[in-house]
C-alpha cells in the first residue's frame, strides 16, 4: 500500500441562487474548476491522468449524463481521460476524493482528478412518469433543487421531514440557542470577508466568465461583511413560527464547482510539483435520517482513528456549515478549539453548492495548513438522509513525506 497526496485544488466562486452564476451550465462550471486546478500543475501532461472522479448531487438536468465526463471533454482534456460521477448528496465531492485516494493507495492508479459541481439555480422541475397511459388528472412538477422529492410512502414520516425541521429538532435536542446560532453565522461572514480581503482565496478561486460580453465573477457572492448577531436576530424563522433557524444562520442555495488533484508520492515527478498534504485518514458514518446534521461527529472521530491521531493533534478544521445549529452541535461534541473551525469562513457565508462543497473543504484545509505550517487538519461534512464523511490531512508542504 502506498500513500495518496493532494497536489492542487481550485474552485469557482460560489454564486447565490438565481445570482451571478445563474446563466452558467453546471458542466461549464465543472470545466472551469478542472482547468483552474490543472493550471497549477503546468508540468503535468493531462493525458497522464488515470481517472476523474466527480461529485454531483442532482443529476436531473444539464448535469445528468455523467457530468464528470462532460467536464473533462469541455475542459479540452484528451478524450483518453476517463471519468465517473458519484452521488452522496452534499458529500459527493468529498466522497470522490475518498474513492480516488483509496484507488491510489491500492496501486490501481497514480493520478486522479476529483471534484464536484452543483447549479442549484438550474436544477430542473421533474415530472414522474404515469403508471398508465393518458392519465386524466393533473401532474405536479417537482423541484429538484434541494431536499426530499417523490418520497416513497413506505418511508417513516419522521425521516422525511424537511432539512430545516430536522435541524430545529437538533437544536431542541442539544439546547442550542438562537443567539449562539446567529453569532456563529456572523462569525462565518466576517471571517470569510477578512480571508478574501487578505488574499487567502486568491490562489484557490478561479474566475468564471458568465456571458459573451466577458462579464466575470471573481468572488463568492453570498458574503455579508459587517454581519452581527444583533442584525441577524431581526430575521424571521423559516421553518417554524417559533423556530430558531433563519435565512441568516443557514447556508444558502448556491452554484459552483471545485476540483482537487490527487496522486501517489511517486507521481510527483510527472505532476511536476511536490504534494501539499497527505490523505491520512477517512471516516464515514450514518444515523437516523433526520439526525444528519450530527453525523459528522462520528465520521471525524473515525477519520482521526484511521490517521492514528486525536483531537489534541488537530490545528485546523473545515466543517461544512449546512446550518449553524448542526455545526455547533458537532463542535460541542468534539474536543477541539472552536477557533480552529472554519477560520476562513464557512458555507453560511461562502455558499453550499451541494456537489462542490467537499472539494472546497479539502482545498481550503490544505491551503490553511500550508499557510500556517501546522501538521494536522480535518475536513467533515454532513449529508442528507443521515450520513457524513470526514478526511484527515497531514501537511507535507515542507517536502517531508
Amino acid at each position: 500500500m502506498s500513500d495518496s497526496y493532494l497536489y492542487a485544488a481550485a474552485r469557482t466562486p460560489f454564486g447565490k441562487f438565481s445570482g451571478a452564476l445563474a446563466g452558467v451550465r453546471p458542466d461549464d462550471l465543472a470545466a472551469v474548476a478542472v482547468t483552474g486546478t490543472l493550471a497549477k500543475t503546468p508540468g503535468l501532461d493531462p493525458a497522464e491522468i488515470d481517472d476523474v472522479v466527480w461529485g454531483n448531487a442532482n443529476g436531473a438536468g444539464e448535469d445528468n449524463r455523467n457530468v464528470g465526463r462532460m467536464a473533462v471533454l469541455l475542459a479540452g482534456l484528451p478524450t483518453s481521460v476517463p471519468a465517473t460521477t458519484v452521488n452522496r448528496l452534499c458529500g459527493s465531492s468529498l466522497d470522490a476524493a475518498i474513492i480516488a485516494s483509496r484507488a491510489i493507495e491500492t496501486g490501481d492508479v497514480d493520478i486522479v482528478l476529483t471534484g464536484g459541481v452543483e447549479s442549484m439555480t438550474r436544477a430542473p422541475w421533474v415530472l414522474p412518469k404515469p403508471s398508465r397511459a393518458f392519465p386524466a388528472a393533473d401532474v405536479t412538477a417537482v423541484s429538484t433543487t434541494l431536499g426530499w422529492r417523490l418520497v416513497n410512502q413506505r418511508m417513516p414520516k419522521e425521516w422525511t421531514v424537511s432539512l430545516g425541521e430536522a435541524n430545529e429538532q437538533l437544536g431542541e435536542r442539544f439546547t442550542i440557542a438562537r443567539e449562539r446560532q446567529d453569532a456563529f453565522a456572523a462569525r462565518s461572514h466576517n471571517l470569510a470577508d477578512d480571508a478574501w480581503n487578505t488574499g487567502f482565496y486568491d490562489d484557490l478561486v478561479v474566475p468564471v466568465v458568465t456571458d459573451r460580453k466577458g462579464t466575470t465573477v471573481t468572488r463568492d457572492e453570498g458574503i455579508r461583511p459587517g454581519s452581527t448577531a444583533e442584525k441577524l436576530a431581526g430575521l424571521k424563522p423559516v421553518f417554524r413560527p417559533d423556530g430558531v433557524i433563519t435565512a441568516g444562520n443557514a447556508s444558502p442555495l448556491s452554484d459552483g464547482a471545485s476540483a482537487v488533484l490527487l496522486g501517489s508520492g511517486e507521481a510527483a515527478a510527472r505532476i511536476g510539483t511536490d504534494p501539499v498534504a497527505r490523505i491520512a485518514g477517512r471516516g464515514v458514518s450514518a444515523l437516523d435520517p433526520q439526525m444528519f446534521g450530527y453525523a459528522p461527529v462520528e465520521a471525524a472521530n473515525r477519520a482521526l482513528k484511521g490517521a492514528g491521531i486525536t483531537w489534541s493533534d488537530v490545528s485546523a478544521v473545515e466543517l461544512n456549515e449546512a446550518f449553524a445549529v448542526q455545526s455547533l452541535a458537532c463542535v460541542d461534541a468534539w474536543d477541539v478549539d472552536p477557533e480552529t473551525v472554519n477560520a476562513k469562513g464557512g458555507a453560511i457565508a461562502l455558499g453550499h453548492p451541494l456537489g462542490a462543497s467537499g472539494g472546497r473543504l479539502l482545498g481550503t484545509l490544505a491551503h490553511r495548513l500550508k499557510e500556517s505550517g501546522q501538521r494536522w487538519g480535518v475536513a467533515a461534512i454532513c449529508i442528507g438522509v443521515g450520513q457524513a464523511l470526514a478526511v484527515v490531512l497531514e501537511n507535507v508542504s515542507g517536502g517531508n513525506r
